[in-house]
């Protein structure tokens, strides 16, 4: 069991990272919320997991609000909360839809800082909880062509920084996820001449859970994972 956690809440919800996620929250005993922009793709999952689903618009702060307080409602206190989606707006940087940065910017920063602050709000007071938010390699190194996910997750990881010293005195776990390498999944497979080169989503859940179980006085405020078999 993990200690102290008893509720969820993963705002982002999905394929990959963030079904492993759910389910390895739920064979742990916890209760848990899938938080998704459309609800009927999160259905097969949460019968699965026996989690319960919310819609939101992850970069609208009422939205944000709202699906924060009806989980208030349906799941109770929220002891974790994962930030996982993010938006690539791609292109050449003199050339790139301005309005398509921005709400690229919107979905994985800004979303970013509300689902921290509504998280903070509730956990202050109970000076405990876990604050989890998933970079990747652009959260370190902006690739060519991707200006504005690198403008995102630079922002996020940020973030996760400054809220780990504000909120880690105060009893909150945040840490950030930076995944440096590809996810495997059905329509990414390990390549036959390469295997091990892609990341397997169930053992990048495997990381977060260990995370969360980390003794307070020896937390992890950033954890990268990577490919064993690449090459530096």
């Amino acid at each position: 069991m993990l200690p102290d956690y008893k509720t969820a809440l993963i705002i982002g919800a999905g394929v990959g990272i963030s079904a492993s996620l759910a389910r390895a929250l739920s064979r742990e005993g916890l209760q848990v919320g899938l938080v998704g922009r459309n609800p009927t793709r999160l259905q097969e999952l949460a019968r699965e997991t026996q989690a319960v689903v919310f819609q939101t618009d992850a970069s609208d702060a009422t939205a944000v609000s709202q699906m924060f307080k009806d989980a208030d409602a349906k799941l109770g206190e929220i002891d974790v909360v994962v930030y996982n989606p993010s938006m690539r707006a791609h292109g050449p940087v003199a050339e790139i839809d301005p309005s398509a940065v921005r709400d690229s910017l919107a979905v994985t920063a800004f979303g970013g800082f509300l689902a921290v602050q509504e998280a903070a709000k509730r956990m202050i007071p109970r000076k405990r909880g876990a604050i989890l938010l998933t970079g990747a390699t652009a959260s370190i190194k902006g690739f060519a062509l991707s200006s504005a996910f690198a403008m995102g997750k630079f922002a996020l990881r940020g973030l996760a920084q400054s809220a780990a010293r504000e909120l880690g005195p105060k009893g909150i776990h945040v840490a950030h996820f930076v995944i440096d390498g590809a996810v495997r999944s059905a329509r990414r497979a390990d390549p036959t001449d390469r295997p091990d080169s892609t990341l397997n989503p169930d053992s990048i859940a495997q990381t977060y859970l260990d995370v969360l179980r980390q003794p307070r006085d020896a937390w992890s405020f950033e954890v990268e994972v990577r490919p064993w078999v690449e090459t530096f």
